[in-house]
């Protein structure tokens, strides 16, 4: 049997686990995170500590907070567009609304627009609900001055994230028709599913070819889309899949796996295609990662 201490850790992991994902966007360093986490915890003094949650949630934050700092050098220096690393996640997820927009890729994109401590402070407050002591413990401000970066940063948020809550019944009838478009390299069928306005971003990170920039517009994302996949396949098979709690197409070119792509939906229509192709990136797109708010 494990000791009260392991017990702990692994009942609050997929808790840990969360927090670390929302704020840094990848799972390798998340789990770079956890495992620093359990390492501080072992050595910390049981009797010490009241809420166990909380001083968990208060190491991983700390810890992510420094990595994230350091990955800001690190994406500063990335080839073309940053996109978080996708997950498949379990089917619980895609069930909690709240859980499923905190982790899709159009709100982790503009979670990439705060500060450091701004996305830490927004993370924890408007997505898990911890109480500004709390939080001001974990990033080493006064509960005043975080209440005024969490003011800050939910206005920045509120800016620029989706302004109308779209079902995952909607996206997927939206995908389903923008996948078939896809498979029959059919130009048209996705201009009529585009916005006028879409962006398009792909992430291969220097080793695989993606656009070094991101494409705006429905004209131009067509055919980039059309243009690339069709110049690269003899045979294209694309499956849905649930990715960051959210539908989403896997796609195969030539039977060998190329990618996922993930959509912003908004008035029917498609806003935001994110296409991660970075090989470094798809490790987590396997196997289900569970995620929770509690």
């Amino acid at each position: 049997m494990s000791d009260p201490a392991t017990a702990t850790f692994v009942a609050h992991r997929n808790l840990l686990f969360t927090v670390a994902y929302e704020m840094l966007g990848s799972a390798a360093d998340a789990e770079d995170v956890l495992q620093e986490t359990w390492l501080r915890w072992v050595e910390v003094e049981a009797a010490t500590v009241r809420d166990e949650r909380a001083y968990l949630v208060r190491i991983t934050t700390r810890l992510a907070l420094n990595r994230l700092r350091t990955m800001k050098r690190r994406k500063e220096a990335y080839v073309g567009p940053w996109l978080p690393e996708p997950l498949l996640t379990t089917p619980d997820v895609a069930e909690n609304v709240e859980l499923a927009e905190s982790v899709s890729m159009a709100l982790m994109l503009v979670l990439e627009t705060l500060a450091p401590t701004e996305r830490a402070v927004f993370v924890l407050r408007e997505v898990f609900d911890v109480s500004y002591d709390e939080i001001a413990e974990a990033v080493g401000k006064s509960p005043a001055a975080v209440r005024q970066i969490a003011h800050r940063a939910r206005r920045h948020v509120d800016a620029r994230r989706p302004r109308e809550v779209v079902s995952a019944r909607e996206t997927r009838a939206v995908l389903e028709s923008f996948r078939r478009a896809l498979e029959g390299q059919d130009l048209q069928g996705m201009l009529d599913l585009l916005a006028p306005d879409v962006v398009l971003m792909s992430d291969g990170g220097g080793v695989k070819q993606a656009a070094l920039r991101p494409v705006t517009g429905a004209e131009k994302v067509g055919r980039f889309i059309t243009g690339g996949l069709g110049k690269a396949a003899v045979e294209l098979t694309i499956a849905s899949v649930t990715v960051n709690g959210n539908p989403a197409l896997a796609l195969q070119v030539d039977g060998a796996f190329d990618g996922i792509m993930a959509v912003r939906v908004e008035g029917g229509r498609i806003s935001g295609l994110y296409y991660v192709r970075n090989p470094e990136k798809l490790t987590r797109v396997a196997a289900e990662t569970p995620l929770t708010l509690g």
